[in-house]
Parts: structure tokens; sequence; C-alpha cells
């Protein structure tokens, strides 16, 4: 009909709707163009943002200066969160397929904006007017009152920065376009930095003050783990050194070697369950304390044995050489006695081999490692060291379980659980299904430092939610020592047939403890020897041993099944002397397609 012959109510309303469609449609246009804008405005600040973290990186020596460069990253910040939380953006949020995109630029702005405001600004504005040489020994003194000023900002930006990833990681990847679910990965992968990052060093300003002798003189017992001689932790207990802490001044109180420590009939301490597995040695001699997987009960043995040589300890520090020699980076070479020039690229293999080389004697071998010990000592203590490499360095030694730390004060303790530091038995959660394979020599000799573990690990069964899962383990050991080795190495380095294993032959004795609720679905391994084992805390440990002529190689296989829905699994692997060898190895169910990542 055409519109001369409707009534005027009809005409009026016709022409109400198509005003109201063409406001709605310029709305709609409108509130595109205002998100889009507003999107490149944010994308923009938080590029602008991110392009000034490298130089807070590398201001770490100024922190003031640092502090700068934080002011600036936050204005930018704040805009990109201001920009992505007006009405029209958060209204448009519920809109199908845009909305989750929009929800989740929204939420990345807002966690790091809280991470730059709540974390990085309180830090630096407390460490305005010192760097991270503050961090280090002057004169052989540590000022502990720069970690007492730290401690609560660092505690309160910890809380913030974990917030702030736990937001970002509880972001819903389903309904996100390919680039947006990529770079929250980033985005999360580097609020996990941030936060580990934070967390360590809120529990370090807790901790130090009172380890360094602020509240009074602090023992603390430092064990040297020769990764030559395979132990569970990394290799056996070989010198202890004595260090006096007493108002953050550090000073050597004493040195002994692992034969001043008499070996008891008994174990000193009551093992637990781990005398099924390991009987009494870890408690009988001092080298053997770190045949045990949990640190706690390593240090309470070590300080055991420290009480009985009439050397009360109040802590107990282990540390290997490649963990030294990552120290000599930060220090620079140093020279011993010998006049040998230990440095950070030859400290492993001279007081892993090249001693015993040199030195037939075990006390002229025992007399050299006090003298390193004491020269890095020193090294780090007067002061002339590069306090962002020696950062780096602890930090490495942590990641890679080459760095242990235990103290008998409980609230110190309760600061160190739950670190890589506390070395606890490794343990499965909701999300990751962990084992621990260790390695332990078995030739009373120190052959393994020319042996070489590869450790794969791979999952099958990877259905979506809870399914029956297997996960396949296989640790391969190859002898590279030379052909010779029971002719040309010394009786020190080959064992010299003392525990019936024929000269130049390295006997490796591992366990492989399951993860809690898994089972055994099948085992093999190339020796005739077959499986042991037994159960330690409700998860089962198999054990087996090999024997490696020189070139030999010899595989072990363990498959372990259960009912889960977990996805991830971590094999953590004994340090060995290659730095280039990783401390966890890891596999995931890939959730797209089933398939298995190693």
């Amino acid at each position: 009909m055409p519109e001369t012959f409707l009534p005027p109510a009809a005409r009026t309303a016709g022409r109400v709707v198509v005003w109201v469609l063409g406001l709605a449609l310029l709305f709609v246009l409108f509130a595109l163009g205002w998100i889009a804008v507003r999107g490149y405005l944010a994308y923009d600040h938080l590029s602008s943002a991110q392009k000034r973290a490298p130089e807070i990186a590398s201001d770490l020596g100024d922190l003031s200066a640092a502090g700068e460069a934080i002011d600036e990253m936050s204005r930018h910040t704040a805009q990109a969160r201001e920009l992505t939380s007006d009405p029209i953006w958060q209204g448009a949020e519920g809109v199908p397929w845009m909305g989750p995109q929009l929800a989740a630029v929204a939420d990345v702005a807002a966690s790091v904006d809280d991470v730059v405001t709540g974390t990085a600004r309180p830090i630096a504005a407390v460490a305005t007017g010192f760097g991270v040489e503050a961090f280090v020994p002057v004169d052989g003194r540590i000022d502990t009152s720069v970690f007492a000023a730290l401690a609560q900002p660092a505690t309160d930006g910890a809380a913030v920065a974990a917030s702030a990833r736990d937001q970002v990681t509880a972001i819903d990847r389903a309904p996100l376009v390919a680039p947006i679910a990529d770079a929250l990965d980033d985005v999360g992968g580097l609020l996990s930095q941030v936060a580990s990052g934070t967390d360590a060093l809120a529990r370090a300003s807790r901790l130090l003050p009172s380890m360094l002798g602020a509240d009074g003189s602090r023992d603390h017992m430092i064990i040297v783990q020769n990764n030559a001689e395979w132990r569970t932790l990394g290799g056996i207990v070989g010198a202890a050194t004595f260090i006096r802490a007493d108002d953050g001044r550090l000073s050597i109180d004493g040195q002994l070697s692992s034969g001043d420590f008499a070996p008891y009939p008994e174990s000193v301490l009551d093992l637990g369950e781990y005398a099924t597995i390991y009987q009494a040695k870890p408690g009988r001699f001092l080298q053997n304390v770190t045949q045990v997987p949990d640190f706690r009960l390593t240090a309470e043995l070590a300080r055991e044995f420290a009480a009985r040589n009439d050397r009360p300890v109040d802590s107990v520090v282990s540390i290997d050489p490649v963990a030294l020699s990552y120290l000599l980076e930060a220090t620079g070479p140093v020279t011993l006695p010998t006049g040998i020039e230990l440095t950070s690229a030859n400290a492993v293999d001279y007081l892993l081999n090249d001693v015993y080389l040199a030195y037939r004697d075990p006390k002229a071998q025992d007399a050299v490692f006090a003298v390193a010990a004491s020269a890095v000592f020193a090294a780090l203590t007067d002061g002339d060291l590069d306090p962002v490499a020696l950062i780096a360095a602890l930090g490495r030694a942590g990641e890679e379980h080459r760095l242990y730390l235990w103290s008998a004060d409980e609230a110190d303790q309760d600061i160190l659980d739950e670190t890589t530091l506390a070395g606890a038995l490794v343990a499965s959660d909701v999300d990751t299904a962990r084992l621990g394979v260790y390695l332990n020599d078995g030739t009373g000799s120190k052959m393994d430092y020319y042996v070489t573990p590869a450790v794969q690990l791979a999952w099958s069964g990877c259905g979506t939610g809870r399914t029956s899962r297997t996960l396949s383990l296989s640790i391969t050991l190859t002898s590279n020592a030379p052909a010779d080795a029971a002719t040309s190495l010394p009786d020190y380095i080959t064992g010299a047939e003392r525990y019936g294993v024929p000269a130049g032959t390295a006997r490796t004795v591992g366990e492989v403890y399951l993860p809690e609720g898994f089972e055994v679905a099948s085992s093999e391994i190339t020796t005739e020897r077959g499986f042991g084992g037994g159960m330690v805390g409700g998860r089962q440990v198999l054990s087996y041993s090999v024997d490696l002529k020189p070139g030999d190689t010899q595989t072990v296989t363990i498959e372990v099944t259960a009912d889960t829905d977990i996805r991830d699994a971590e094999a953590w692997v004994t340090p060995t002397a290659d730095a280039d060898l990783p401390p966890v190895v890891r596999a995931s169910c890939d959730p797209a397609d089933g398939a298995v990542l190693g």
C-alpha cells in the first residue's frame, strides 16, 4: 500500500522505526570505531611499555635509574587500562565472538598495570639510592638493612604479581582468535617469570638478615657435592666448609674433608622409609647423605655428623662444582696456591677430573679442594665482583638443582619451603605428574665423570578429559671413558675393583620414583639383574643397576599408567657434571590433537 494511503499514525510509526534503526546503526558504527581506536591506542601504549622493559633490566646496577623507566612504563600501562575499561568497551564484552576478545585484552591490560604499579614501582621506590651492588659483600660484610627495607614491598609485590599471573592464566583461550591467544600465552609466561622472581626477592629479603647474623651470629655448613661420583642429589659430599656470619660479616671458621668424618655402625638419624631403598648408608657415611632425595633429611644428617665432630651448625648449604663455575663468572678467575688459575671454563673439569690425574694422594686432593673453596670464598666476599652476574649465577644454580639450603630455624625454613632451594622430594600436583630419576655410583670411583645420561619422556593416550594414559620414560647411559681406562686412569678414578666392579667399568645404581597414583605397565632393562625397589610415601620406587664398559650404552625403559586428566609430566634428573643436560625433562599432551610433545 503506498505511503499516501497509510493512516498518519502508521506513517509516523514507520518513520520512528527507521530513525531508531538508523540511530542504532550509527551507534554500532560509532561503538565499533570507538573500540577500534581505543584498542589501537591501548596496543600502542602496551607496546611502548614493553620497549621500556629492557632499560629496566640494563639498569639493575642503578635501581634509581630503573625507577625512572618504571615510572614511564606505569604511565603507558595506566593509559592502556583506562582505554580498555570505559562503559562502551565493557558493554561490548557481552557481544558474541567479539566480546571474549575484548575482555581478554582488557584483562591483560589490567594485569600488566597491576604488576607495574603494584610490584615494580613500590620495590623501585624503596631501592632508590642503591643498586644490586648493595647485595654483595664489601670487605667481607653485607649490609643487612638493605634486605630489611625491601622485605615488605617485595612481599606485597609478590602477591600482586601472583594474582596478575593467575588472572591471565585463568582466561579461557577457546573462544579467542589465534593472535590474541598467542599474545596471552606470551604475557602469561612473562608474568610467571615476574611472579617467580619477585617471590624469590621477597623470600630472600625476609630470610637473609637472620642467616647473615643480623640478630646474632649464625654458623653455617657448606657441603660440596662431587658429580664425578653420583648421588641422588648430585654427588658424594667431598668436603665441608664452616662459615661464621655475624652482623653481615662472613668468615671461614674451618674446613674438613669427608675423610675427617668417621663412619658409624648405624645411621646417626632415623631414615624412615628411605631405609628400605638405601639401607643405613646415608646415615652412616657423610659422603652418602645426599643419597636421599629430600634435602631436609640430607641437611639434618650432615648437621648431625658435624655435631658429632664438635661443629654445631645452624644451617646447611649444598653446592657443586658446576654451580661454582657459575659463581666464577661473577668473580672472575681465581689463582690457587698451586699456580692453577681456576676459571668458569675450567673449574668443572679441574675439580672433578684433573685433580685426580695430577695428585694421586687423596690427602693432596683434599688440600687442593680446600684451597679452591677458600679462594672462591675470598673472591665472593672481597666485593670485587659483578653483582648482576652473581644474582644470575645463584638463580641458575637454584633452577638446575645445584644449590640447596636448609635452616634449623623453623621461621627461616618456612620461608624456604616450596622453593627449589629446599630440595623437597619431587611431587605431582593437579596439573603435572612428576617422576624422580636419580642416579647413584656403585663403583666406589670417580667414573661418573665419563658417563652421560639421556632421559626422554612421552605420553600416549592423550584423549580429552579423564582417561587412561601411559607415560613412557627411557634412561640411556653412555660411557665416554677412554678405551684403556683400566690402565690409563688412576686407581682413585677407576675404583681399583674395591667393590667388585672391574677397573674402567662404571656401575650406575638408579632409582625412579613414580608419580603418585601411577602404576607400572611395563619395564625393560638390558641387563639380567632386573628391577628392585620399594615404597616411599605411598609411591612406588623402581631400582636398577647397569655396568658400562668404555664405549658402552645401555637403556632402561619404564611405562607407567593411571586413569587421570593430567596432561603434563616432568622427570627431575640428578644433576651431573654436564651443565648442558636439562635438570628437568618435560612432556605434554597437545590439547589440539592428542599428539605427544617430549
